[in-house]
């Protein structure tokens, strides 16, 4: 054991890694490179290998929230080249498209991999926990587990129990904190795993994610409106087959939020409201870079768009 909290394990894997390493785990039945150690590197075999039972320690851990985390077998590979790297399943989706081959890259776009959705949405719920653990919201932590808990009795698919952990975990921050609380969870959230590269177009890289993972179709956006008064940034996305319901007239958008903060730290959303359209959802996000929030993990559905 080298720890018991999710936090500890996570903080133990990081220390283990090494930037330059050769060695890194993947589940020698899928492919899949596991949270938390999805784009770490090791620098021996040895190292990976205490990183693989760090690994399967910290699942182990998050099965508390969701006993229907998938199991991988671990395995220790060296890396020989571009050519032989596996499917990253962190990702901001340009790693994954260099290492793929045209074909599946076709087939990532037409028939999203059921797995990366559902690694997806364990990991924004594994940072999501750990923050709220950690920064002492045991009652929120509770009622979203309780909330989680009812429903894996009448949901079966592994695939639909993920989002609906996502979308209960949002309702219930919504709930139980303050816009300025939600803020300060998702932000901290946003840091608990693997970084990317600071975009200059948060919003299409985002959005390019949520699709590549299954949780939305196809999405337009519209140009970026500025109020340099204000100091903000307004834009519209237009989405389809969004994964995830509205819940007591709200949209769920918490996945969104933390993979915005993640790429433009200094410009999160302060407030976000949806219209229900033919096709889909209308989102309209306010970006700005010192304004107070007005809740972050649901949007207002406007009645009159």
């Amino acid at each position: 054991m080298v720890g018991t909290t999710l936090t500890e394990i996570r903080q133990h894997i990081e220390a283990l890694a090494s930037a330059d390493g050769d060695y890194y785990l993947v589940c020698g039945r899928t492919g899949d490179r596991p949270v938390p150690a999805e784009t770490a590197r090791f620098e021996n075999r040895g190292t990976a290998r205490a990183a693989a039972r760090a690994t399967e320690q910290y699942r182990a851990a998050l099965r508390r929230y969701d006993p229907r985390l998938p199991y991988y077998d671990l395995i220790v590979c060296q890396d020989n080249g571009p050519l032989h790297r596996p499917r990253d399943v962190d990702g901001n989706g340009e790693s994954a498209d260099r290492a793929a081959s045209a074909s599946e890259r076709a087939r990532s776009v037409d028939a999203p991999d059921h797995r990366l959705l559902v690694e997806f949405c364990h990991r924004v719920a594994a940072a999501v926990f750990e923050t709220l653990s950690e920064k002492g919201y045991d009652d929120v932590e509770s009622a979203v587990m309780d909330a989680y808990f009812d429903l894996a009795e009448t949901v079966s698919d592994p695939d639909e129990l993920c989002l609906r952990l996502l979308e209960s975990m949002a309702t219930e921050l919504d709930q139980r904190l303050s816009p300025a609380e939600q803020a300060d969870v998702v932000a901290d959230a946003a840091t608990r795993y693997s970084p990317v590269e600071p975009s200059a177009e948060p919003v299409v890289s985002t959005f390019r994610l949520l699709r590549t993972c299954g949780l939305l179709g196809a999405y337009t956006c519209r140009p970026t409106s500025i109020d340099r008064q204000a100091e903000t940034r307004s834009l519209t996305v237009e989405m389809t087959d969004y994964a995830l319901s509205p819940q007591n007239g709200r949209l769920p958008v918490l996945p969104v939020v933390v993979e915005l903060y993640r790429r433009r730290p200094e410009w999160p959303p302060s407030r976000l409201h949806a219209d229900d359209v033919d096709d889909g959802w209308r989102v309209t996000l306010v970006l700005a870079s010192d304004a107070d929030p007005d809740g972050l993990t649901t949007a207002t559905i406007r009645s009159d768009p």
